[in-house]
């Protein structure tokens, strides 16, 4: 295939980017702030029409990966015009651009499009987003073609200049470093690296509608930093337990945004895996 991703320096883009280049595609990596690692660099912004348009068809792709986001969830919050013109507009950009040369959109969306009062959402489930990330986000899946929610992305490596959450876990914990998680905010952590296969997978089989590609365990992200004290030989002690109310967020973040992935795993020959199964890829990759 020949693949265009947004977001190609991010910590899902230069995953996806990574794993579509090992398996023979032919990569293009967009992006605004930071140059990709993989693939066929093209630099673009998602607030710019004509900069979008060019560069998709420039390339004309047989696949479109939307990865690229406004995904700090407290800015969208402050900033409710910068979060609907590169979610929301962007996004439709992206769209029109790929429509125009014939191209398949997949669309990272994310598990707060649900108001967390349940947990283990599955695809057709009430949608009602408590804060206004998980607003744009929704509104950019009337968009695409194939629209992917996950939760809690994790991976190997920084990116974009920022670790993520395992990441931040592990070099805390291992300089002995205590951390304080939350116990009553439960999620379906996700490897990149599970995520990215799932989604060349899609592109691939030209999937249409709604799946929840997200990693196979519902845990607490308290569960989480336990779990991987157990796979990296940290000391369990040093994980704290603290509640969201003790954090101090802009927005309101969902209590359970769990998703069932049972439609991926059905769908998919690489589905979602399981939480340990991961934890354990994860340190493979490091090594």
């Amino acid at each position: 295939m020949r693949i265009f991703i947004t977001g190609g320096g991010g910590l899902l883009g230069s995953k996806l980017a990574e794993v579509a280049i090992a398996e023979g595609n032919e990569v293009f990596s967009g992006h605004c702030h930071h140059v990709p690692e993989f693939g066929v660099g093209v630099k673009f912004d998602l607030e710019n029409p004509a900069e979008i348009s060019k560069a998709i068809i420039d390339v004309n792709p047989d696949v479109v990966f939307h990865t690229a986001a406004l995904t700090d969830v407290d800015k969208c919050e402050t900033d409710a015009d910068l979060a609907h013109r590169i979610n929301v507009r962007g996004t439709e950009l992206v769209s029109e651009a790929a429509r125009d040369v014939g191209s398949f959109l997949v669309y990272v969306s994310t598990d707060y499009v649900f108001d967390g009062k349940n947990g283990m959402y599955r695809e057709d489930d009430e949608t009602s987003p408590v804060n206004r990330y998980g607003r744009t986000k929704l509104l950019g899946e009337e968009f695409c073609d194939c629209v992917a929610r996950t939760c809690v992305i994790y991976g190997a490596r920084p990116a974009s200049g920022k670790a993520n959450f395992a990441l931040w876990l592990i070099e805390r914990l291992g300089q002995g470093g205590e951390v304080s998680i939350v116990t009553d905010q439960y999620v379906t952590p996700t490897l990149n690296t599970n995520l990215a296969e799932m989604l060349i997978e899609a592109g691939e089989k030209g999937l249409r509608g709604t799946f929840h590609m997200a990693g196979a365990t519902r845990v607490s992200r308290y569960e989480f930093a336990r779990e991987l004290c157990d796979v990296f030989g940290f000391d369990e002690d040093l994980v704290v337990p603290s509640k969201m109310a003790d954090m101090r967020w802009n927005a309101k973040r969902p209590s359970d945004s769990s998703l069932d992935t049972s439609k991926a795993s059905m769908c998919l020959e690489r589905g979602p895996l399981a939480l340990k199964e991961s934890l354990e890829a994860l340190k493979e990759e490091m090594l």
